[in-house]
Parts: C-alpha cells; sequence; structure tokens
C-alpha cells in the first residue's frame, strides 16, 4: 500500500507532521470563525471584534522571535506537542465563557492574547520542521502535501464551523475546536527526530542576532516579507472584521463560512498544481499570483453577494497557495538549516507586525469612509504592495537549488 502513497508520504515522520498539521488547521479554521461570531452576538461591534481578533495578532507579534530562537534551540516535535495542548486549553476556557453566559469582551480579549502568544510559539518550529521529515529532492512536494493536507483541514474547519455556530451557537464550536487542538498535540507526538540534531544554544540576543543577519543579507527575502506586512494586515482586516459583518447583513453566516470552505477549496487546488507544476523561478511566480488575492474585496466592495464571492474566494485562494509553496520552497532551500526557524521567525513577524493595526482599523475606517469604499482601497494596496517586489532582479532571478522530484 506505501507504494501507492505520494513518496514524502511514505516518511513516517512526514505522516505524522501533516497529520498534526492538519488537525492544527482544521481547529485554526474553526476558532477565528466562532470567536467571531461570540463577539458579534455579544455586542454586535466591529470595534469590539476588531479588539478581540487584534488581541490574538499582537500577541503573535510579540512572541514570534522568541518561538524562532526556541525551535532553533529545542526539539520541534515537543514544541509543537506543547502548544497545540495549551491551544486546547485556551478555547475550552472561552468556549466556557461563552456557553456559561459570563464572556465579555476583557475576557475574550484576554484569552486570545494567551491563544496568540501559544500561536507565536508554534509557527516557526511547525514551518521549518519540514526539511528534517523528508529527503531534500522531496521538498517543493512535501511542502505542497503539508498545504494540501493542511488545506483539507481548513476547509473541513471551515464548513464545521459555519454549520455549528448556525445550528448549535459559537460556545458549541469553541468546544470543539479545543478537542481538534488535542488531537494535533497527539498526532506531533509520533514525530521522532534523531539525537543531535540541536545544538547547545547561546545567548538567546546573540542567536536573535544571528538571524537578522541571515534575513537581512538576502533582499528577496526581505522584500517579500515588506510585502506580505501590508497584504496581510489587509486581508486580515477585510475578512476577519468586515467580511462578517457583511455577511451577517446579506446572505448570512452559513453564507460566509460557505465562502471561506470554497477558498480553502482553492487553495486545495493550487496545493495540487503546486506539486506538479514547478517553475525554475518558482518565487517570482509565486509573487506574481498574490494579485490575485485582492479579488474577495472587489466581490465584496461591488457585489456583495454570495456567488460572486465564492468565484473570487475560490480564484484567491489558488493564487495564494502558488506564493506559499513557493515561498517555504525558496527559504528551506536557502537558509542554513540550524538558522531557519529564527529567519521564519523574523519573516512571520514582519509579515503580521501590521496585523493588529489592520484588525483594529478595518471597523472605524468602514464606519468612516463606508464598507465598500474600505474593501476597494484594501484591494488596491495588495497590488501597490506587489508590484515592487515583481521588478526586484533578486526576486526575477532566484531559482531553484535542488532538482525537482516526482510525487
Amino acid at each position: 500500500m506505501s507504494a501507492a502513497l505520494p513518496r514524502p508520504l511514505r516518511e513516517p515522520r512526514f505522516r505524522a507532521l501533516v497529520a498534526g498539521r492538519g488537525l492544527a488547521d482544521f481547529g485554526n479554521a474553526v476558532a477565528p470563525f466562532a470567536l467571531a461570531f461570540a463577539v458579534v452576538d455579544l455586542t454586535g461591534s466591529a470595534v469590539d471584534l476588531g479588539v478581540v481578533v487584534g488581541a490574538r495578532s499582537l500577541a503573535n507579534v510579540l512572541l514570534l522571535l522568541f518561538g524562532g530562537v526556541l525551535a532553533d534551540r529545542l526539539p520541534r516535535s515537543v514544541i509543537l506537542q506543547g502548544t497545540e495542548t495549551a491551544a486546547a486549553l485556551t478555547q475550552a476556557a472561552i468556549a466556557v465563557s461563552v456557553l456559561c453566559g459570563f464572556a465579555s469582551i476583557p475576557l475574550l480579549a484576554g484569552l486570545g492574547l494567551v491563544n496568540g502568544a501559544v500561536s507565536a510559539i508554534s509557527l516557526p518550529a511547525a514551518a521549518s520542521l519540514t526539511p528534517s521529515t523528508v529527503p531534500a529532492p522531496l521538498l517543493t512536494t512535501a511542502n505542497a502535501l503539508v498545504r494540501l493536507l493542511s488545506n483539507t483541514g481548513r476547509i473541513a474547519g471551515a464548513g464545521l464551523a459555519g454549520v455549528l455556530v448556525a445550528f448549535a451557537g459559537s460556545g458549541w464550536a469553541l468546544a470543539a475546536n479545543s478537542l481538534l487542538f488535542l488531537a494535533a498535540a497527539l498526532a506531533y507526538r509520533r514525530i521522532r527526530l534523531p539525537r543531535g540534531e540541536r545544538v547547545p544554544g547561546r545567548r538567546p540576543l546573540a542567536e536573535l542576532a544571528e538571524g537578522w543577519r541571515e534575513f537581512r543579507a538576502r533582499s528577496w527575502v526581505w522584500l517579500v516579507v515588506l510585502q506580505f506586512m501590508i497584504v496581510n494586515a489587509v486581508l486580515s482586516g477585510a475578512l476577519r472584521v468586515i467580511g462578517p459583518l457583511v455577511a451577517d447583513g446579506t446572505f448570512g453566516r452559513t453564507g460566509w463560512g460557505l465562502a471561506l470552505a470554497v477558498q480553502t477549496a482553492g487553495s486545495l487546488l493550487g496545493g495540487v498544481l503546486a506539486a506538479h507544476w514547478q517553475p525554475r523561478r518558482m518565487l517570482f511566480a509565486g509573487v506574481a499570483w498574490v494579485v490575485a488575492g485582492a479579488l474577495p474585496m472587489l466581490a465584496l466592495g461591488e457585489t456583495p453577494y454570495l456567488l460572486p464571492l465564492l468565484a473570487a474566494m475560490f480564484l484567491s485562494g489558488v493564487a495564494l497557495e502558488q506564493f506559499s509553496v513557493a515561498w517555504d520552497v525558496s527559504l528551506q532551500e536557502n537558509i542554513p538549516p540550524d538558522k531557519l526557524a529564527r529567519v521564519y521567525s523574523y519573516d512571520m513577524l514582519g509579515s503580521m507586525i501590521a496585523l493588529p493595526l489592520g484588525q483594529i482599523a478595518a471597523g472605524p475606517v468602514a464606519a468612516h469612509a463606508g464598507t465598500s469604499a474600505t474593501l476597494l482601497g484594501g484591494a488596491a494596496l495588495v497590488v501597490v504592495a506587489t508590484a515592487p517586489v515583481l521588478c526586484s532582479t533578486q526576486v526575477r532571478g532566484l531559482v531553484r537549488r535542488t532538482p525537482v522530484s516526482p510525487a
């Protein structure tokens, strides 16, 4: 039976990795959806929703560098076991507060801070673990499969979240979410890496400085991170804050859950394409695809109807997945393995540092300028942020370093 599997999935450690990430992403798809409508049910305020969502992102930003240092010092699979267990506990606490009727904006924001801190510690470990689980020639296919199976979790989570919130309420959706994180922790226990893979750590500040030197030494790295500082802030404010409110007044919560699921279905197709279409200038092609991320904002801003939105979400999912696989492969091929998690942490910090601003500002900006104008302006910002990166000679010239192996 193993001969019928794609080659990376014949590696036991890789199978455990994709199981853990798939379950974690299943849970992460349920969490923001359920939390958003818990806040909407509690106050109905776009400002409150932005504060709660932004609190989690703020903790992400503050602790990402610490997560990168830990992931280059300690066994990454052990870090992931601990963080997924902690995520299960925090989501369970949020669920209890909602179900028992004592939830409040300060409480939800505080628990969101804790959950964001846990996520910050896990992200560099998860992103940098793939090269330790497969041979180098399988790296592109492995990254595509990681994202393909993770997106399978996301599409299932988005669909489940819509049904649970619509028919059982946000509290029960959050309770189910905590069980998914617990299952992810159990899956990560099956990853066994050779002893001696971690080198003894020096002082954390010295390690951070070393990671910073690796990060800034390549203009293609920090240019793409600057691009996504803008892109992620805009997309998060539009799809996590404004999107649920537009849905609540038009096509409904189940329709919004379907839209998120369709976007993830597009990501599934994008993962399949990335596994089979592997251009030599993979990063340049991936960056070019990012422009399509503006489509959902155009659909919500111009025609807030479900069918156009579903088409836009699907195409954006395909496009952004092409970039994500290209970015992971480019970093994993060009950054030394013992510094990879720290470079990932700087990447994630830069890409996410503006998320709280985007999420917190989305509500007030939409209230002042209008929902449609805010969404259309966000779409324009995505295009403007992408254009200079496509002009970079390093982005255009970066080519694959390892031979491509068939799936």
